[in-house]
């Protein structure tokens, strides 16, 4: 009888095999030391692996503080928990909601646990995000139906203005036959931005930062003496493929919108470059996107307001036009992107996600 071949041992790693999920995974020791971690945990709590080896969980991840007893405890009496929607605070960090499980292990007299956390907030944004694309979509549509019914008209209006004039090039009414030619190129105009950037993005290798620069310096030249320009960002950042003139053009608008939110007050904007890891748009799981963020220190935006500031015409300005961000948007939008934004009084952040590789996984 044959004997069958020995299967060969694995290449892959067991890093390699954490890396690929999207639940936080965290090992420490019997001293609560961090002992290894995943991709999805630097994301999620914005640590690097590197710097968090051997080091004390509750110093490297401030979140876990208020938990410190009960981990210890846990290793102790050798009695894992799971935790639904646990709520992980620190000051002057992000709130973050999990589902918890915490299993010890042992390793001869060594004891340790292994923790997973699924943060909840990734999956609710993931699930406003593709409201929020169901939203846009239905909105473009309308807005080209609506589009189309204004135009044919208001072709036919500004043609039989043009008649008279020449029909009667002396008369006296011919001022008003002007007004009428001035206003439909004016709506025409309108029609037309509303429907937004007319060709595909032209996409290349891009430095994201000298978009950025470009952009503050812009924004520095229109002059606002009682508002510092800010900027903090990333160099480690690879380039991203995208549409330099498209991508100016929506990082204006909103760096424009900020500049607005501080009009007759004294205070910042300050454009951020970070990277994500394990980020989700548009229904495709990204391993790396950029992000971008435009934030203000005005007066911010009324909750009642936040879901709306995307649609046209939808401004708390008198004078606005209500285009900016929903061009930009659209913008964003071509290049498999998303904007996001948070705001209370004193801080408003518009978040810029683009990703580096058109639907990686």
């Amino acid at each position: 009888m044959a004997l069958l071949p020995r299967p060969r041992p694995s290449k892959v790693k067991p890093e390699t095999l954490l890396d690929g999920l999207t639940s936080a995974v965290i090992c420490v020791d019997q001293k609560l030391a961090i002992a290894g971690m995943n991709l999805a945990a630097e994301s999620l709590f914005g640590v690097g692996r590197k710097h968090a080896l051997h080091e004390t969980l509750m110093q490297v991840i401030p979140h876990f503080q208020p938990h410190e007893i009960r981990l210890r405890l846990a290793i102790e009496r050798f009695a894992g928990f799971i935790e639904r929607e646990t709520r992980l605070a620190h000051n002057g960090h992000a709130l973050l909601t999990v589902d918890w499980t915490v299993t010890p292990f042992q390793d001869g007299k060594l004891r340790g646990l292994l923790m997973e956390l699924l943060p909840l907030d990734r999956h609710l944004r993931i699930s406003r995000d593709e409201m929020v694309s169901a939203q846009h979509q239905a909105s473009r549509a309308m807005i080209r139906g609506l589009a189309h019914e204004i135009k044919n008209p208001l072709g036919g209006i500004r043609g039989a203005a043009q008649l008279l004039e020449r029909e009667f090039p002396d008369s006296e009414h011919r001022e008003y036959t002007q007004v009428i030619i001035k206003e439909a190129d004016r709506l025409q105009n309108l029609v037309n931005r509303m429907l937004g950037p007319n060709r595909l993005p032209q996409k290349a290798a891009l430095n994201i930062h000298e978009v950025l620069e470009h952009v503050r310096q812009l924004a520095q030249a229109e002059g606002q003496a009682n508002v510092t320009l800010l900027r903090d960002y990333d160099p480690s950042i690879p380039d991203v493929f995208a549409d330099r003139e498209q991508l100016i053009q929506a990082v204006l608008n909103v760096v424009r919108n900020a500049l607005q939110a501080l009009e007759g007050m004294s205070g910042s904007v300050l454009l951020r470059s970070r990277t994500r890891r394990q980020f989700t748009l548009a229904g495709h799981r990204h391993k790396l996107v950029a992000q971008i963020d435009i934030e203000d220190t005005g007066p911010g935006i009324a909750v009642e307001m936040i879901e709306k500031i995307f649609y046209p015409m939808v401004t708390t300005r008198p004078d606005g036009t209500g285009l900016g961000l929903p061009i930009a948007q659209v913008l964003i939008h071509s290049h498999g992107g998303l904007i996001e934004c948070t705001s209370r009084p004193g801080q408003t952040v518009f978040s810029i996600f683009l990703p580096f590789v058109q639907g990686d996984a």
